[in-house]
């Protein structure tokens, strides 16, 4: 029964785990026009959807997905705003 209740558990330990690490570490985004890096975390993203606001734009969208334009549209406001 003990064993069994580890093996149960055991994706919910690692799953929870993984979730703090990816949250601590985010991703790296290049930035080809200042060429630069911006660390994906909360405060990147705090960023991001300040600068979705401040342009009207969907800010469910992922930045990753965003069209090469836009995202040199962001970095240069970033760049302003930092």
């Amino acid at each position: 029964m003990l064993l069994l209740s580890g093996v149960l558990l055991s994706p919910l330990i690692t799953r929870g785990c993984a979730r703090e690490v990816g949250v601590s570490v985010g991703y790296r985004v290049h930035d080809p026009y200042y060429n630069d890096y911006h660390v994906w975390d909360g405060n990147e993203g705090g960023f991001y959807n300040r600068w979705t606001v401040e342009t009207h734009r969907d800010s469910h969208r992922d930045f990753r997905r965003l069209r090469p334009e836009e995202q040199h549209e962001y970095f240069k406001w970033r760049h302003d705003h930092h």
